[in-house]
C-alpha cells in the first residue's frame, strides 16, 4: 500500500503543514510533524470528512433538509407542521408576556434567550466590566509608570546621601562633584593616603571607595550594561500580532573536500534571477536565494570554526545547519565536529548527502555512520532529514530547498519589520576608500539609510546600503543581509546591533560602553582550568565539567572517555562534549571557549596556531601520556586535592630535512631549528603528523662537525636521540624543560 507524506498533501491540499497536522490529530489520524506517513485509507477518509464539513457550511438553513425529504410519511410531516405552528404561537405569546411581566418564567425558545440576555445584561453590568476595563487600566499604569518611577528615582538620588553610583575612573573634581564635597577636602584625604592628586587627575573606584568611607558616605560601583539595557529595552517589546513570517538563515558546515563550496554555487547559480546572478559579491558573507514559495539567506563562513566563533562571541544567527556529507567518503573527524557544533548550538540539522553522481557512492554507509552519532534518518524511523543531492549535476537541489522552508515553517520562523531594526554583525573591515565597512543580518525590525546603528563601542550613520547582490538599497527587512557606510569604527564580528532614535542615545551608549570595556574584561567569566575547579565549586558557581578529548587513537579515547564519565559525582557532572582522533586544533580550542571547557590530550599535541588561540581565549590545555595521570588529575581537582609542581615549558622546536646513519651513534635528523633554541640539556619529543611518537633526551647536539651545547633559531644542526632511530623527514623534533612552580 503506498503511502504519502504530509508535507505532499499540505502541498495538494494547498494549506500549510502545521494545520494539516492539527487537523489530522482532531480526526484522530496519528501526525507527529510534516514527515509522518499516512496510507491511502487515512487519506481518503480526511479528504471524505473534509468535504463533507465543507458542503454543511456552503449550505444554508433555507436549504437544510426537512423531514419530510428524509421520510415519504405524510403523517410525520403534518405532525411536524402542526407542531411548528403550535411553537411559533406560543413564542409569540411569551415574548408579549416577557414585555408586560419582567418576572415571567423563561421558556426555552429562540426569542426568549434573547430577551433572557438582554435582562441579565441590565440586571448584571458587573460582570462585563471586569474583562474590559483592567487591560485599560494596566496599559494607562504601564504607560506612566516608567515616567513616575524615572521621576522618583531622580528625586531619591537627589535626596539621599549614600549609595552614590560611581564610575570605575574619575577625576578628583567628579567625584567632589557626586558626593557633595569640596575638591580640596577630598586632595587632603588622598594625601594622607599618601597620593598627590590635582582636580583634574583621574583616580579609581577603589581609592575614591576609602575617600568617601573616611567622608562617611557610600558609594557603590555602577553597573554601565544593566545602564545600557535600560536605555535599549525599549526595543525589546514585541507584540504576538505583529509578528509575520521571516526568511531562515543557514548555515553549511562539513569534512574539507565533500562539497560544501561547490554545493553553495550550485544552489546559488541556479536559484538567484539572471539579472543577478553575475553581481554577487563573495566577501559579503551572507546571501539570500529568492525560491517559489519564499526566500533562504545562506551564511558563507569558511567552516564550522568561524561557526563556533560566532557562536562563542554570543551571536545565534542560525536557524537551520546543513551538514554537508561526501556519499563517496562517509562520516569523517570534521563531519563529526561539525556536528557537535551544531548540536552545541542547539539547531536543526539537514544532512546533504553530496556526490550522488559518482561511481562509488553509498548514501547507506553515509546514514549509518549518522546512527553512530545520534542522527536517525527519517526513513529509518528517525526525524533527521536526509536529502540526496550533486552539487556537480544539479540532483536533489530542489528537494533540499524544499526541506529548508519546511523545517523554517516548522519552526515558525517570525519577526516584526515595523519597528527599529536589530541584528548581528556578520564581518567587518576598513576600506581605504569607504571606511568602516560593516555585514549586518537583521533579526527584527527594517533598517533604513539615515537611521542611527549602535554596535558594541561603535555608532553612526547609516550613509550607504547594499544588498549581497551589490544593488542600493534604501531599507531591508528580517533575515536580510546588508553592506553598510558610516560606522565610526569597525565594529566586531558577531556583536549585535540596534538602531536607536538619536545620535545622542548612541554617542551615550557608545562612550559608556568604551569607558568601561576594561571593567567589563574582568568581569568576563574566565573558562574553566583543573586549578581552580575546586574552588569554584565551593562557591557554587560549577556545576558541570566540559571536557574536550583529542588522543592518538580510537581506542584510547573510548579508554579516557569512559573512565572520566565514570567520575561523575553528586556535585561535579562530568560532560565530554567532544572527542576525536588527531591532533589538538584551532577548531577544539574555540569549542571549548564557546562551552567554558577544557582539553585533555593523550599523546597528541596541539600546533602553534592551536597554542596562540588557547592563550588568547584562555582555554585549559592538558596533554598526558599516561591515561591514569589524566584521570587522577580531573579525579583530584573534583576533589581539590591538585596540587601541581611541575609545568613543562617549550623551549624549541627543529623540523628534521634529512637523516644520516653514522657508525656508533646511530641515526642523525640533519635540522633546522624554526623556533626558540635547541639545548644538550633538554628533554625532546618526536612529533609526526601531530601524534607523539617518543619522548627522550639529546644523544648528540653538533654544529656541523663540532659539538654545540645549544643552537638558536634559523641555524642548522645534527641531532640524536638516545635509543631512538626511526627519524624521518618531516618529523618535528620538540624541546622543552620542567620548571618547578611555587606554591
Amino acid at each position: 500500500m503506498s503511502k504519502i507524506r504530509v508535507y505532499d498533501l499540505a502541498k495538494e491540499l494547498n494549506i500549510p503543514s502545521k494545520e494539516l497536522v492539527d487537523m489530522l490529530n482532531a480526526l484522530d489520524i496519528p501526525a507527529k510533524n510534516h514527515m509522518s506517513a499516512l496510507t491511502e485509507q487515512q487519506v481518503k477518509y480526511f479528504k471524505n470528512h473534509r468535504s463533507e464539513q465543507s458542503s454543511i457550511i456552503s449550505k444554508s438553513p433555507v436549504e437544510a433538509p426537512s423531514v419530510k425529504e428524509t421520510n415519504n410519511n405524510k403523517t410525520v410531516s403534518s405532525q411536524n407542521s402542526t407542531i411548528a405552528n403550535t411553537s411559533t404561537k406560543n413564542s409569540t405569546n411569551i415574548q408579549r408576556s416577557n414585555t408586560t411581566a419582567t418576572t415571567t418564567k423563561p421558556v426555552v425558545g429562540s426569542n426568549n434567550n434573547k430577551n433572557i440576555n438582554n435582562k441579565a445584561d441590565t440586571k448584571r453590568p458587573y460582570t462585563n466590566k471586569p474583562r474590559v476595563t483592567p487591560v485599560k487600566i494596566d496599559n494607562s499604569k504601564k504607560e506612566k509608570k516608567s515616567k513616575s518611577d524615572y521621576k522618583k528615582r531622580k528625586t531619591d538620588e537627589t535626596k539621599v546621601e549614600d549609595n552614590i553610583l560611581l564610575p570605575s575612573q574619575l577625576t578628583v573634581g567628579d567625584l567632589a562633584s557626586k558626593i557633595n564635597v569640596s575638591a580640596t577636602e577630598i586632595i587632603k584625604h588622598l594625601m594622607k593616603l599618601g597620593i598627590m592628586a590635582t582636580i583634574n587627575q583621574d583616580i579609581d573606584f577603589d581609592t575614591a571607595e576609602v575617600v568617601a568611607s573616611e567622608l562617611e558616605i557610600s558609594v557603590v560601583l555602577e553597573d554601565v550594561e544593566e545602564e545600557v539595557s535600560s536605555i535599549l529595552e525599549q526595543f525589546e517589546e514585541e507584540d504576538e500580532k505583529d509578528l509575520i513570517p521571516r526568511p531562515p538563515v543557514i548555515t553549511v558546515m562539513g569534512h574539507v573536500d565533500h562539497g560544501k563550496t561547490s554545493l553553495l554555487d550550485a544552489i546559488r547559480k541556479t536559484k538567484v534571477t539572471a539579472k543577478e546572478a553575475g553581481g554577487i559579491t563573495q566577501h559579503i558573507g551572507a546571501y539570500t536565494v529568492k525560491i517559489n514559495n519564499g526566500a533562504i539567506t545562506f551564511i558563507d563562513t569558511p567552516g564550522h570554526e568561524a561557526f563556533t566563533a560566532m557562536r562563542h562571541r554570543g551571536a545565534s544567527v542560525t536557524d537551520i545547519a546543513i551538514l554537508v556529507v561526501a556519499a563517496d567518503d562517509g562520516v569523517m573527524p570534521q563531519t563529526v565536529e561539525a556536528l557537535n557544533h551544531a548540536k552545541a548550538a542547539g539547531v536543526p540539522i539537514i544532512v546533504a548527502i553530496n556526490k550522488m553522481d559518482v561511481a562509488n557512492a553509498n548514501p547507506d554507509k553515509v546514514k549509518q555512520g549518522l546512527t553512530e552519532h545520534s542522527l536517525i534518518p527519517e526513513d529509518w524511523g528517525g526525524e533527521t532529514i536526509c536529502v540526496p543531492v550533486s552539487a556537480h549535476t544539479g540532483e536533489g537541489l530542489d528537494t533540499l530547498l524544499e526541506m529548508i522552508i519546511l523545517v523554517s515553517e516548522m519552526q515558525e520562523l517570525k519577526a516584526n519589520p515595523n519597528r527599529l531594526a536589530k541584528g548581528t554583525v556578520i564581518e567587518a573591515q576598513l576600506d581605504k576608500g569607504r571606511g568602516a565597512v560593516a555585514t549586518l543580518l537583521i533579526s527584527t525590525g527594517t533598517l533604513k539609510v539615515g537611521d542611527i546603528v549602535v554596535s558594541g563601542t561603535t555608532y553612526g550613520k547609516v550613509r550607504a546600503m547594499n544588498n549581497d547582490k551589490g544593488k542600493k538599497l534604501k531599507n531591508a527587512g528580517p533575515s536580510a543581509p546588508v553592506e553598510i557606510l558610516g560606522l565610526s569604527e569597525v565594529p566586531e564580528a558577531g556583536d549585535e546591533f540596534y538602531v536607536v532614535k538619536d545620535d545622542k542615545t548612541a554617542r551615550q551608549i557608545s562612550e559608556k560602553r568604551k569607558h568601561y570595556v576594561k571593567d567589563q574584561q574582568v568581569k568576563k567569566t574566565a573558562p574553566l582550568t583543573l586549578d581552580d575547579l575546586f574552588n569554584q565549586i565551593n562557591e557554587g558557581t560549577v556545576k558541570d565539567i566540559n571536557i574536550i578529548i583529542k588522543a592518538d587513537g580510537q581506542g584510547s579515547v573510548e579508554a579516557l572517555k569512559q573512565s572520566l564519565i565514570r567520575l561523575t559525582n553528586d556535585e561535579v557532572r562530568v560532560n565530554v562534549i567532544h572527542d576525536g582522533v588527531g591532533g589538538i586544533t584551532e577548531s577544539d580550542v574555540m569549542l571549548a571557549a564557546a562551552s567554558n571547557g577544557l582539553i585533555i590530550g593523550f599523546n597528541v599535541r596541539p600546533g602553534a596556531n592551536s597554542i596562540k588561540t588557547a592563550e588568547k581565549e584562555k582555554v585549559d590545555i592538558r596533554l598526558y601520556r599516561v591515561i591514569y595521570n589524566a584521570i587522577e588529575d580531573v579525579e583530584a581537582a573534583m576533589k581539590g586535592m591538585l596540587d601541581p609542581e611541575y609545568k613543562e615549558v617549550v623551549m624549541g622546536t627543529a623540523e628534521v630535512r634529512q637523516t644520516f646513519k653514522v657508525p656508533n651513534l646511530g641515526m642523525i635528523a640533519g635540522s633546522y631549528v624554526t623556533d626558540g633554541k635547541i639545548a644538550r640539556s633538554y628533554d625532546v619529543r618526536v612529533i609526526r603528523d601531530g601524534i607523539v611518537i617518543t619522548e627522550g633526551s639529546i644523544s648528540s647536539l653538533k654544529r656541523f662537525k663540532d659539538d654545540a651545547r645549544e643552537v638558536a633559531k634559523g641555524y642548522e644542526c645534527g641531532i640524536g636521540i638516545d635509543k631512538f632511530n626511526d627519524l624521518k623527514e618531516g618529523d618535528l623534533i620538540e624541546a622543552f624543560t620542567m620548571e618547578e612552580i611555587p606554591r
